[in-house]
């Protein structure tokens, strides 16, 4: 028995994740390889809403209660919560 080459096409397993220098590609986890970005150029991102970047920073804009007054947010009309 010998073993041939094969090829499987895995673009839709691969996720990027932005570093420093640009992205890392992961298959299952595994580093698989780099998407280097251009030194000095801007790179500009199309955010969906409640989402912004910051240089190699990905943020999420959300709301969250103040910690000073911490109340019930989920209680019932009878006052169970």
């Amino acid at each position: 028995m010998t073993l041939n080459p094969k090829k499987a096409e895995v673009t839709d397993r691969v996720v990027g994740r932005l570093n420093e220098s640009g992205i890392e590609l992961f298959l299952d986890g595994k580093s698989i390889g780099r998407m280097k970005l251009p030194e000095g150029a801007d790179i500009e991102f199309a955010m969906e809403p409640n989402y912004e970047s910051s240089g190699s920073k990905i943020y999420q804009n959300y709301s969250a209660p103040d910690q000073k007054e911490a109340r019930y947010t989920d209680c019932d009309e009878g006052g169970w919560c």
